[in-house]
């Protein structure tokens, strides 16, 4: 905890004269009653009310002085502070074609791979993670970066409609997702670098094929791992009329397959959410290298207990004065 304005302690210093002033006050208003003798009075009890009869004088000390504790302003900790983590640099490149709303994962296959791919980055806490969207086109939708929250919210945020609704192009362009992740993972420092591709279908569309961007990513040292989401043979798909139709499950393996040799990875094919702790073996075998992270934590401003105890405490004073301490004219 920290202070924003810590000068305001001095008026603290107001509280030296303030008590000498209640002692010497309080002298003065002691009534006196002469008698010869006061032996007899000795063994007079007291009244609890004698006891607590400096206990508001006390409280207003303590209210006072929280009272400047809030005008100094308690805040939390601000500060940054340069990590050296180790971690790899992953690109997650998912197919969100129209394809990917078959049910032979629950709900479907799209919503089911944002399950996994929580599992997949809580289990990666140090690496630079980041995600790549493709259907007929690809685009980036979150860069490398460490803050894992903000990269599964925008993940939870993507969804199979913009390509039925026409925001992107439909269809499958592997290659394309392929070589949007490499502009990404192209310039990084880091030793170890990997593409981890997701789709289920065969490369139909795009500007680049899979094999020519599985030679340009070898070329900077990047390694693929493809996985083919499907169970075999036919999948519920649903339509837009109402109720479903069953598809064919289509999966290019020997083309993904040749991508993984091409760049040192491994192909996989995914029939349910476990079978991907295979991956998750793989990559934490690979080579990690270090990396500074930047980590700033916000003022809070805390002020809000002080405030809380300085009311009970006025409170509580107020009663002993008008209660149980009160006086008679």
């Amino acid at each position: 905890m920290e202070y924003k304005n810590p000068l305001f302690f001095l008026l603290l210093l107001v509280l030296v004269p303030y008590i000498v002033w209640y002692v010497m006050r309080f002298k003065q208003s002691l009534p006196s009653l002469k008698v010869p003798d006061t032996s007899k009075y000795v063994k007079e009890p007291k009244t609890f009310r004698l006891y607590l009869m400096h206990v508001p004088f006390l409280l207003r000390l303590i209210l006072l002085s929280l009272v400047v504790c809030i005008l100094a302003r308690p805040q939390s900790k601000h500060s940054w502070s340069d990590t050296d983590v180790e971690g790899i640099d992953i690109m997650l490149a998912v197919d969100v074609s129209t394809s990917m709303l078959a049910q032979d994962f629950k709900p479907n296959r799209v919503e089911a791979l944002k399950e996994i791919a929580q599992h997949f980055i809580e289990r990666r806490p140090n690496d630079n993670i980041g995600l790549t969207m493709f259907a007929g086109e690809a685009y980036t939708q979150c860069p490398l970066t460490t803050d894992h929250a903000v990269l599964m919210n925008l993940y939870n945020g993507v969804d199979c409609n913009m390509a039925a609704r026409g925001v992107i192009d439909d269809g499958t362009a592997i290659g394309d997702g392929i070589m949007n992740s490499i502009l990404r993972l192209k310039e990084s420092p880091a030793k170890s670098k990997v593409i981890i591709l997701l789709t289920d279908g065969v490369n139909n569309s795009g500007n680049i094929s899979p094999q020519t961007a599985a030679e340009i990513a070898k070329k900077y040292g990047i390694r693929i791992y493809t996985i083919g989401i499907g169970q075999n043979g036919m999948a519920p798909y649903p339509l837009p009329t109402g109720g479903t139709a069953m598809l064919p499950v289509e999966i290019d393996e020997s083309a993904m397959t040749k991508i993984s040799e091409e760049t040192g990875g491994q192909y996989f094919r995914a029939k349910k959410n476990a079978e991907l702790d295979v991956i998750y073996q793989e990559i934490d075998k690979m080579e990690r290298t270090k990396f500074k992270v930047k980590q700033f934590s916000r003022r809070g401003e805390l002020y809000q207990p002080f405030a809380i105890a300085a009311l009970f405490v006025l409170l509580l004073e107020i009663l002993l004065r008008t209660v149980i301490l009160k006086r008679l004219p």
